[in-house]
């Protein structure tokens, strides 16, 4: 049985539903659909979006209104859903959601995650490494207890050939060293694997584009939307793609189909 998992930053859900992202969803016969930056409350998706493609949504919303939030949408019933990652300060602001899937057998988690931006100054930038400070040994702990894969917005692309302009991009906060190392050592020491990447080593491989120029005409991207498995799960994954027939966010979908059952 195939399980196929997508992830895609919505850049606010109102807004990719009018680009048609809820009808792309029904056809793209997802078994769970991880989704970030919805900048929307709960009222604001109940009766509409709730519920996406036959698949029901659970979500952790930011405090702020119109301000990130990510929600995970599942064919299947989780035996329990966890909200943020008890840090005060990035709770509030809606970055995590974990729903679970146990069973006699096995403990196995789909997460979405959406890591800050530190694009917009110092003090962003200062927040995010605060959170990277503190997802490590969280993601570290959780590892050691059971499977998952987080799907999600990570803010960073690793190497360069995850981005065009790799060059003009080290000194640019989603490509610094600082957080090209902390990517490392998740994938090195912290035993954690950059799915896409196993299955795809080619260039050109973006998810996000500015909306500047002409980044998205050009494909001159970067890929920072990821699927990060611990590895008996990353092992089972048979085929990704990058789905940009449409324009849904300045983000692509990620979708990657598993050899697992839920």
């Amino acid at each position: 049985m195939g399980f196929r998992l997508v992830t895609l930053n919505l850049n606010g859900i109102r807004s990719a539903a009018s680009k048609g992202f809820v009808e792309w969803a029904a056809g793209a016969d997802a078994d769970c659909m991880g989704v970030q930056e919805i900048k929307a409350q709960s009222e604001d998706l109940a009766d509409r979006f709730d519920e996406v493609a036959g698949l029901q949504g659970h979500f952790h919303f930011a405090q702020k209104k119109g301000y990130s939030g990510v929600g995970l949408y599942s064919k299947k019933a989780p035996s329990a859903v966890i909200t943020g990652i008890g840090c005060p300060e990035f709770d509030a602001e809606g970055r995590w959601v974990e729903t679970r899937f146990d069973t006699a057998q096995r403990k196995l988690s789909l997460i979405s995650c959406y890591f800050p931006s530190g694009s917009s100054g110092e003090e962003r930038q200062a927040a995010k490494f605060r959170f990277l400070a503190k997802i490590f040994p969280y993601l570290m702990k959780l590892k050691a207890e059971r499977e998952f894969i987080l799907v999600g917005d990570v803010n960073i692309a690793h190497h360069e050939i995850d981005l065009r302009n790799w060059r003009g991009n080290r000194k640019n906060s989603g490509f610094l060293p600082e957080e090209r190392a902390w990517m490392t050592k998740l994938l090195t020491d912290g035993g954690l694997v950059d799915v896409f990447r196993t299955l795809n080593p080619r260039p050109e491989q973006y998810t996000w584009w500015s909306n500047r120029g002409q980044a998205r005409a050009k494909n001159v991207g970067w890929r920072i939307d990821y699927h990060l498995a611990t590895p008996a799960l990353a092992a089972t994954a048979q085929r990704e793609s990058i789905y940009l027939d449409q324009r849904f966010s300045d983000h692509a979908p990620v979708v990657i189909d598993y050899d697992i059952e839920l």
